[in-house]
Formats: C-alpha cells, sequence, structure tokens
C-alpha cells in the first residue's frame, strides 16, 4: 500500500468515529475541564489550525470537530488568557502572563514493552524524590505521558520565580530524570534479555546496543584504529604511528613513497573531549549496554508554547484515545483497551501536595551546575579551532552574531515549515567552519531548535553534532544555492551580494568591524 493510499484510509478511519466520540458528555467535559488556562489547538488530521486558541464552552469541542479536527493539543505552560499571547510579546511580557507550568514527560518507543519499563521507572524515581501525585495517560500511539501538576513546584527558589522558569528549568528536570533512569533502564532490560535477544527483537545490530563510554563527559566514544607504517624504501623515519581517518595510505614524507602498513590497533575515542584509550585508557569504561536506540525518550524536548495531546483526544495514525491509567495498569496494558468504544473517564490531573516536588527541583538543577562546569573545565582545555584562508592563518575569538550574515541569522530565529534538517546542516557547518567549540555549537543548536515550529528529535542532533566532529572542513551552502529560497531566508545586505560563502561574508564583516 502506498503512502497515499495508507494516508488516505487512515484519515478515513479516525473521521469515521470524530464526531460520535467527540460528542460524548463525559470526552466533552474531559477535555474542557483540562483546557482551563491552556493555549488549546485543534489539529485537522496533518495540520494545526490557527494560534492562539482556547475553549471558551464544551460546544466548542464539537464545533471544531464538524470543521474537520481529530484532534486536540495543549501547552505545558498555563496563562492568564490563553487568547492574548503573541509572538510578538517579549520574554518579560510573557512571564507576566505565565500563571506557572505543568511538567510533562514523553516517554515514546517503537517497542511498547520498553515504553512500559521506561515509564514504571521514571513513576519509581519521582516517588523516590517524594512526588507521589503524578498523572500518567497513554500517549494514543507506543508511549506514555507522565505528568506532574505546577502546585508540586515552589514559587520562588534560589530568591527567582519558578514560573519565570520555562523553558530552561523543565528540561533541566528532564535531563536530570534521564540520567538517573537510562543507566537503570539498561541495567534492568539487559538483565532480562541478552544483547543477542533485544537486537534480534528489535532488528538491530548487536554492536548498535553497546558502546563504550568517556569517563571524562560521560559520552559514547567512536571505535578507530591505530596503525604503525613504515617504509620500506628509504628506511630513515622508522616507524609512524596515526589514528586512521580514512582508506588511503599515507605516503613517506622523505621520499614521498607509499607506506607499509606494520600492525592495526583498534581503540576507542571521544571527538568531544579529544582522548583516545591509547593514551588515555584509564578515562574509558568497560563496554556496557546502549539504550538511547530502544527508548525515544523526549524528555528534554521542552519548549516555549510546546503542545502535547490533551487527554482522551484521539490520534490520528492510530485512531486510539489518549487514555488515563493508573500506575498498577501500566504493566497490563494493551493497546485494545485504548479503544474509543471502551473509553472510561479518569482525572489525569491530580491534587498536588504544595511544593511535593521542590526536592526534585533543587537536586536538578545543582546537578546541571556541576554538569555544566564540568563542561566548562573541558571546553578551557580544548584549543580553538582557527579560521583557515590561503597564505593566512585567523582566529576569530568567540565570534558574536554580529558577523553572521543575514540568512543565517534569520534561520536562528527558528524554522516555521518544512525545512528543519536542511536548516541544521547550514547552521552545523557555518558554526563549525567559522572555528567555534563544541559546546557552544551544540548550545546554539539547542536554543535554535526551541524556535523551531516543531523541535527535531535530541538523538538527531546529537548524530549531527558528532558527524561535524568528524567531518569539521565542511563549508556552509553558497549563498547562490536554492536551499535559501526555499526556507525563506534568501534575504540579503549589501555584503553577502558581494560574497560567495557565509564563512568569506564573516570573514570580511569581522575585519571591518575591527578597522
Amino acid at each position: 500500500m502506498g503512502n497515499s493510499e495508507e494516508t488516505g484510509y487512515k484519515e478515513k478511519r479516525i473521521r469515521g468515529i470524530t464526531l460520535i466520540y467527540y460528542s460524548r458528555n463525559d470526552v466533552k467535559k474531559a477535555l474542557s475541564q483540562f483546557s482551563k488556562n491552556r493555549e488549546c489547538v485543534p489539529n485537522y488530521f496533518q495540520s494545526f489550525g490557527k494560534r492562539p486558541d482556547s475553549f471558551q464552552y464544551e460546544s466548542d469541542i464539537v464545533e471544531q470537530v464538524r470543521r474537520g479536527a481529530t484532534s486536540f493539543h495543549c501547552s505545558e505552560e498555563l496563562w492568564r488568557d490563553p487568547l492574548e499571547i503573541s509572538t510578538d510579546l517579549s520574554r518579560d511580557e510573557l512571564d507576566n502572563m505565565r500563571l506557572g507550568w505543568d511538567l510533562l514527560l514523553d516517554i515514546d518507543s517503537k517497542y511498547m514493552e520498553y515504553s512500559k519499563t521506561y515509564t514504571k521507572l521514571l513513576i519509581d524515581v519521582l516517588n523516590f524524590y517524594g512526588v507521589e501525585n503524578i498523572g500518567i495517560k497513554f500517549s494514543g500511539s507506543k508511549g506514555f505521558h507522565v505528568i506532574i501538576p505546577w502546585k508540586a513546584f515552589p514559587d520562588e527558589l534560589h530568591g527567582i520565580k519558578t514560573k519565570n522558569m520555562f523553558p530552561e528549568w523543565p528540561r533541566i528536570l528532564c535531563q536530570f530524570l534521564s540520567s538517573i533512569i537510562q543507566p537503570k533502564l539498561a541495567d534492568k532490560l539487559f538483565k532480562e534479555e541478552s544483547v543477542r535477544d533485544i537486537a534480534k527483537k528489535t532488528g538491530s545490530k548487536e554492536e548498535d546496543l553497546i558502546f563504550t563510554e568517556c569517563l571524562s563527559c560521560h559520552r559514547s566514544a567512536v571505535k578507530k584504529y591505530l596503525v604503525n607504517w613504515t617504509c620500506e624504501n628509504c628506511r630513515r623515519i622508522g616507524e609512524l604511528t596515526r589514528i586512521e581517518k580514512n582508506k588511503r595510505i599515507p605516503k613517506c614524507p622523505e621520499c614521498g613513497k607509499p607506506l607499509i602498513q606494520k600492525s592495526k590497533k583498534e581503540i576507542f575515542f571521544c571527538e568531544f573531549c579529544n582522548l583516545d584509550s591509547n593514551k588515555n585508557p584509564e578515562m574509558f569504561s568497560k563496554t556496557r549496554e546502549k539504550t538511547e536506540s530502544l527508548i525515544d525518550a523526549d524528555l528534554v524536548l521542552v519548549a516555549p508554547r510546546h503542545l502535547f495531546r490533551m487527554p482522551y483526544s484521539l490520534h490520528e495514525k492510530t485512531a486510539l484515545a489518549s487514555i488515563v491509567i493508573d500506575k498498577q495498569e501500566i504493566e497490563n496494558f494493551q493497546l485494545t483497551d485504548a479503544s474509543p468504544l471502551k473509553v472510561q473517564i479518569k482525572n489525569f490531573y491530580p491534587e498536588a501536595k504544595k511544593h511535593e516536588a521542590k526536592n526534585l527541583l533543587i537536586e536538578a538543577i545543582e546537578w546541571n551546575y556541576e554538569k555544566e562546569k564540568k563542561e566548562k573545565e573541558i571546553d578551557n582545555k580544548k584549543e580553538k579551532f582557527p579560521i583557515k584562508i590561503p597564505h593566512k592563518k585567523i582566529i576569530i575569538p568567540n565570534p558574536s552574531e554580529d558577523i553572521f550574515p543575514p540568512q543565517i541569522k534569520l534561520i536562528l530565529r527558528g524554522v516555521k515549515q518544512d525545512g528543519r534538517k536542511r536548516a541544521l546542516f547550514i547552521l552545523l557547518s557555518f558554526f563549525k567552519s567559522l572555528g567555534m567549540n563544541d559546546n557552544e555549537i551544540e548550545k546554539k543548536v539547542n536554543n535554535w531548535n526551541e524556535k523551531n515550529y516543531r523541535p527535531l528529535k535530541k538523538n538527531y542532533i546529537i548524530s549531527q553534532l558528532n558527524w561535524f566532529r568528524r567531518n569539521p572542513k565542511i563549508l556552509p551552502p553558497n549563498f547562490d544555492n536554492p536551499i535559501y529560497k526555499e526556507l525563506n531566508v534568501d534575504r540579503p545586505d549589501s555584503l553577502s551580494k558581494k560574497t560567495k560563502n557565509p564563512l568569506s561574508y564573516s570573514i570580511k564583516k569581522y575585519f571591518s568591524m575591527r578597522r
């Protein structure tokens, strides 16, 4: 069945039940009650409605369905008046309008059993930190949503208003929880099943489920080879030891003849810290199981005005309802339990105890402080990557956005339509060519991703960052490349009309500003 035929079948299937389902009084009431103080937006199968929007009455839900709505999505943030939200408002204006925010944790995997395991571990960790009143619901596809109500968090922490720290503190909380759960998840999954069994079950390769960890940055190390070369022609250079970067045979620096390989040794290399297991074996842990490829947990994709599927909303791909379940029901949950014909209404938003998540928030902020401190220390040790042009060696220390071409500045405002991955390629190639350090690039890319109409998956961004660390010499596309027009950022100024590439633009702009 082709994609168009499959899409047509799914649309026909869900539209056949929407009016009957959303006309139910208990479903309308559940959606309406949860929508209070939230931005609520309908989805017309493949496109969202206008923003901002909200429900005034229960009858608004049925009216949206009659117009073609198939599902409903809402904000994590709570607002005084959701209809007053605008992209033109400043950060301070949005903070004044915001009443608070809920912490929404999205667990999703290709395999329902692994989503169940992750969700149960997450709940255990939350309970450990004293967070007992949480809501759990099926996402509508293959995962679960867990919510911690706003009331559970303190009004202030360290003299800072908690409500104003969105999305920064929710993102830190998500990263903190993920750092605790991932090792537990690996222990649990691989205790119950072997690497071979899991690889067979998921269709993965065994080597994809194993990684060696750099103990400095706790990132996955890359397998490389350390090769000893010698020249049998002149025999004046002795043996050369190099990390193999490609399959090309190097030439002798004395006579220019191809070198002969004497030995080859497997090593592990951390591209972030520039360490290898040959020189620093103590900085690499024993291989341990990797679970990120099994669980796609969107615990860090917290962005301003981020929307999630409302409880009891239908899901376009499955035509199942996003039903609320109890903790003890997770283990035995089946997809058939979410059939719209079986729906029984439960409360997704429990009455939380005041400040019951305070200790969790404090621990997460302290953990983030130590993590950033360590990353800064690593960053300070790394040499700055110089910008090279023919016959000169130029270093632009801490390049600011003042020297960025207008096309790059427009991309950094966020992608409002299709093209996020192409935009990411432009940004990464530009930042690497400009000589920015990896830590700064990662921060800039994550900030940019929050502004997109729909953020890219964290794992995809990490894979692209790692690829560009291995391939730092890729230049960004020239200004005459149609990609800029397709992204609607082809608005050159006088300097970019005279230059060929974003990199040459920034170099010229830098020296003109110095003069």
